[in-house]
């Protein structure tokens, strides 16, 4: 059974600080082959397609592609502030191990 990703408010709240949902753009959160531990996170500010997943909160959205979905099922997607900046973050309960920088996974 696929259990949908979450989003947190704080997250949903900086889609809405940047303006995404008036632009008619969402937060896409895509899983690629690569990065140094064999697979590796795309997120960008997209528009949504038919296929895709929509998560909404706040009045923004998160969209999430059918290939992406599996790798993703159960996952946090969160937005954090730290001294070396500020990114859109995902904690994966799928990831067997996961690189320093926290954009690549294997599984």
């Amino acid at each position: 059974m696929f259990v949908p990703p979450s989003v947190t408010p704080r997250a949903f709240e900086q889609l809405a600080a940047i303006g995404a949902g008036a632009e008619g753009k969402a937060l896409r959160v895509a899983v690629e082959g690569g990065g140094c531990s064999g697979f590796q996170y795309e997120i960008k500010l997209d528009a949504p397609t038919e296929d895709d997943l929509i998560l909404e909160g706040n009045g923004e959205k998160v969209v999430i592609d059918e290939v992406s979905q599996p790798f993703l099922a159960g996952a946090k997607i969160d937005f954090t502030e730290e001294l070396i900046g500020a990114r859109f973050t995902i904690e994966n309960p799928n990831a067997s191990s996961s690189c320093g920088c926290g954009t690549s996974f294997s599984m």
